[in-house]
């Protein structure tokens, strides 16, 4: 699993991030101020670094020449400073992304993946118990049996795999794995779930959410 800290005085937005990103698989430690984050970018290896500007007592541009010294891990900056010549400043002293506030959470985990794939550091194996479904291949075990899925059954397992315990839209489902609006056809969504449901043994696992669509539930 791939492992984030995220440098953020804000307790609510560091909150909110941490939860959404553990639920996508990731391992996230948070530091509020910029001394406390120093001490674990010293102390442990992270896989990506997410960095406000605006933080006491190092602020994030020291921050990031500090990190550049030290270690080779990707950083992207996650802040409210939105003017061009931050966001250059930023940029031109190695940030690998620059993302300003309020951002879509969706669009921060896209940034995230687009970052780490560049520095092949994505996980490319998801596991939930006995499952384990290779990304890079598109090969899903259960046990030690290869489970066969349909492009759009593998999409769809993709999906909500890396939304575990979320509940799913039925519109955003469809968008994300077919790339349309859902309009009519539900049915093509429901007889999806149901193949996966019977081929992976997870008639218990993924929930039908009334009035909103499917969560795959992990206790």
């Amino acid at each position: 699993m791939n492992k984030i800290l995220i440098v953020e005085d804000e307790i609510a937005i560091s909150d909110l991030i941490k939860i959404e990103l553990t639920s996508r698989g990731y391992i996230c430690e948070v530091a509020n101020e910029g001394n406390l984050a120093c001490n674990l970018i010293e102390a442990k290896n992270y896989d990506l670094i997410l960095l406000d500007i605006m933080i006491p007592n190092v602020d994030g541009f020291e921050l990031l020449n500090y990190i550049k010294q030290i270690s080779n891990t990707p950083t992207i900056f996650l802040t409210a400073k939105n003017l061009t010549k931050d966001k250059v400043k930023g940029l031109k002293n190695g940030a690998d992304d620059y993302i300003t506030k309020p951002f879509a959470i969706e669009e921060l985990c896209a940034r995230i993946e687009a970052v780490l794939r560049r520095y092949n550091k994505l996980n490319e194996v998801l596991k939930i118990d006995d499952v384990e479904v290779n990304i890079v291949s598109r090969i899903v075990k259960k046990g030690s049996k290869i489970i066969n899925l349909t492009p759009k059954e593998f999409d769809l397992l993709v999906l909500l795999i890396q939304n575990k315990n979320f509940a799913l839209y039925r519109e955003v489902i469809f968008e994300k794995v077919w790339g349309e609006s859902l309009e009519f056809e539900t049915r093509t969504l429901d007889l999806h779930i149901q193949r996966l449901r019977k081929k992976l043994g997870w008639k218990d696992k993924i929930k039908t959410v009334y009035k909103i669509g499917y969560m795959l539930e992990i206790k």
